[in-house]
């Protein structure tokens, strides 16, 4: 094993390199490294010139030898992120200083200049978890909607048994309340919650309130951000949810931003904190055709169109704020109260003399300098009913095997974020189209997949080359994906669907051009 103190001398090179550290805190980083580590003093000798692009090759070396000393239990790969992150907190600059040098930069070079150094920060630190990114397998997939984008995401690995025995002995904690609190910053962690030493926002405000931009651990598209309030409050879609999107949009333009809805079964994996999530990131869904276009007598300068999409959504470009603001809030209004039960939506459900809405909306907004304001906006029900328990308009259970999570955001615009498991089992069923596996072994290793084995089987055969077989597989894979989308459209792309959802845009005060 490398000498632990060269190691040590090696990373706070690396830190400076990255302007992560300054000269003489260099010092403080070492002291607090080797400490860390129980070691009495620093290396002596040279230390080799070299240059990495992300911290991984030396924090695994260092958690390597942490764990050979005992600092962790390196059995449990949820401690060794934790003291990744506590080894990382040593280099990090406060929050302080990464306050003032996004806000010099903002003022000096602009906006995207800011956001440069902030995302690049969170890649150097390894906050955003570059070599676990890597190993996430993409792929797009063409469909009569344009190209969808499919990720099998392998960033979070399945949680080993004694990873789940250490945290059924965890106490009950409400500290950090939950993963997006301002109180992460700095925090230790534990092993059931991450360790966040190298965690830094930046504050901002978005219509008088206080809010903070950080970015996504594990990025699922270009510089994915997140955008959170700072009192620890449920997700609600208001009028005053559309001001929040607009005031971040003016602030930075060169970002998309939506929010997830407010609902359970339509809405994102955290209910119970106020977010948007965002990017430099161009979707699926903002390259989707116009289907119909309408009009609004009190917003005559807002084109609206209803788009060829699978979620059926409605696009709003105008250059006005205030109205499109206005009209997304007529919008909401209306679709809140609205029932068609020809088309299987109802706004409420009454049982036992409580009523139970169902309808929200998920907003997604962004800029074009030739075009103005763009404002998607999505209408959601998360109705169940005896056939469809998990939801009417939720991935039906014939797509369990390749999805059963909510439809959110990120799935809404068109790029899919699939289990790992669909790694090794994909590689299984192509192995089967190949010929070089066999069906039975398949069917028992992975049986959710039993009845589409069938019929790719039957569809392909047994002897497709194996490139052949893999992207057939993949192929399906986006269809099943398309399903799924449809499946939590409220309107669908037929006949019916499209008077259906010409009917509710009327109850607006749209009318058809």
């Amino acid at each position: 094993m490398e000498n632990t103190a060269l190691l040590i001398e090696r990373f706070i090179q690396y830190s400076r390199q990255h302007g992560l550290i300054g000269e003489l805190d260099a010092y403080v980083s070492r002291n607090t490294l080797l400490d860390l580590f129980g070691l009495s003093e620093p290396w002596q000798g040279e230390v080799p010139e070299e240059h990495f692009e992300v911290p991984t090759v030396l924090l695994d070396a260092l958690l390597d030898d942490a764990a050979a000393r005992g600092l962790y239990d390196g059995e449990v790969p949820a401690l060794r992120v934790n003291f990744e992150a506590r080894i990382m907190g040593a280099v990090m600059p406060r929050q302080s200083e990464v306050e003032a040098r996004f806000a010099s930069l903002l003022h000096t070079e602009g906006v995207r200049a800011a956001t440069d150094y902030f995302y690049d920060l969170c890649i150097v630190s390894n906050y955003i978890r570059t070599a676990q990114i890597a190993k996430n397998i993409k792929w797009d997939y063409p469909c009569k909607y344009g190209d969808l984008e499919i990720t099998i995401n392998l960033t979070k690995p399945e949680k080993d048994p004694k990873t789940i025995a250490l945290e059924r002995l965890q106490p009950a904690a409400s500290y950090p309340k939950c993963m997006l609190c301002i109180e992460n910053i700095g925090y230790a962690g534990r092993v059931n919650f991450p360790a966040r030493q190298n965690h830094r926002v930046v504050p901002i405000e978005l219509c008088g309130e206080k809010w903070y931009l950080q970015y996504s651990p594990y990025v699922y598209y270009n510089e994915h951000c997140i955008v959170f309030g700072h009192d620890h409050k449920p997700m609600s879609i208001t009028p005053e949810t559309f001001g929040q999107l607009f005031d971040f949009v003016r602030q930075f333009p060169h970002y998309t931003c939506g929010s997830n809805a407010d609902l359970p079964i339509v809405g994102g994996s955290i209910l119970s904190h106020m977010h948007f999530q965002g990017g430099n990131y161009t979707f699926p869904m903002q390259r989707a055709s116009a289907l119909a276009s309408f009009r609004h007598p009190d917003y005559p300068q807002l084109q609206i169109d209803t788009l060829r999409w699978p979620v059926s959504a409605v696009r709003v470009t105008g250059r006005n704020a205030d109205e499109m603001i206005a009209f997304a809030s007529r919008f909401l209004e209306t679709w809140r109260g609205y029932s068609d039960p020809s088309a299987d939506i109802l706004a409420q459900t009454v049982e036992n003399g409580v009523a139970t809405p169902h309808s929200t909306v998920t907003p997604i907004l962004h800029y074009e300098e030739e075009k103005g304001f763009i404002l998607d906006l999505v209408p959601r029900n998360n109705r169940t009913s005896a056939e469809y328990p998990e939801g009417i308009f939720h991935p039906h259970r014939e797509i369990h095997h390749i999805k059963k999570e909510n439809i959110g955001l990120i799935e809404v615009m068109g790029l899919a974020i699939l289990p790992s498991r669909l790694k090794k089992q994909s590689e299984m069923i192509a192995a089967v189209l190949s010929g070089t596996a066999d069906a039975a072994e398949c069917k028992a290793a992975a049986p959710e997949h039993a009845d589409w084995l069938d019929y790719l089987t039957e569809k392909y055969g047994t002897a497709l080359a194996p490139q052949a077989a893999e992207e057939t597989v993949r192929r399906e894979i986006g269809a099943k994906f398309e399903t799924c989308l449809e499946h939590a459209g409220v309107f669908k792309q037929t006949a019916e669907g499209n008077a259906a959802f010409a009917r509710f845009l009327a109850a607006v005060g749209c009318t058809e051009c």
